[in-house]
């Protein structure tokens, strides 16, 4: 499958998801209540949001790994002439691991992924259990600990002079996450936490 094409299969759930949990996400869901109720909260929408954005995360993290190994065995996939060449940026032996432990980005990215993950799935399913809001603390948390990893990789990009989509798609979709659990976590400690859904009144 073309590499620009199987991004695609990655960034639209990242997108779809980065609107769930925007504040006008309600006027955006309308229609699509019907076939997915959940969406007829705030909390639904949330949740909804962070289910994808997470999951595409996770998902594009592997991807990403799975190119570093690629790429250090010699192979290739998106490399490019132009500034977007994931090969250049990820193959390169100076930057593609963390300065401190040695660990590949991608990998790093998984576990992140994986963790806010199951933060989202089980405070969704039980969303008024005692744990919800220390979990939704630890989401918040680890989503702006990324932050200032997310600037330190875009360094290394201006130094390399490319840029790595799938890297950039991983990036967005931790900021998106930081979105929804700073607004689920603000949220949790309000009335609108437990809102019922709006009934249609038949004329």
């Amino acid at each position: 499958m073309d590499p620009n094409l199987q991004l695609m299969l990655y960034v639209i759930p990242t997108v779809v998801g980065f609107l769930l949990v925007l504040p006008f996400s309600k006027a955006l869901t309308g229609p699509l209540v019907g076939t997915f109720p959940s969406l007829a909260t705030e909390r639904g929408r949330l949740f909804g949001g962070l289910k994808l954005i997470t999951l595409s995360g996770f998902a594009v993290s592997v991807q990403t790994l799975w190119i570093s190994s690629k790429v250090s065995e010699g192979g290739n996939y998106c490399s490019s002439t132009s500034v977007f060449s994931c090969d250049d940026v990820i193959g390169n032996s100076m930057y593609n691991t963390d300065p401190v432990f040695g660990l590949p980005w991608g990998g790093i990215g998984m576990m992140v992924f994986a963790l806010l993950l199951y933060f989202t799935l089980t405070t969704s399913a039980e969303p008024n259990e005692l744990w919800v809001s220390n979990y939704l603390k630890m989401g918040t948390l680890v989503t702006v600990l990324g932050i200032p990893v997310i600037l330190l990789l875009i360094s290394y990009e201006y130094k390399i002079e490319k840029i790595c989509q799938y890297c950039t798609t991983a990036h967005v979709a931790n900021i998106a996450a930081l979105v929804g659990f700073f607004r689920l976590m603000r949220m949790s400690e309000t009335p609108e936490w437990n809102e019922k859904p709006e009934k249609k009144v038949l004329e």
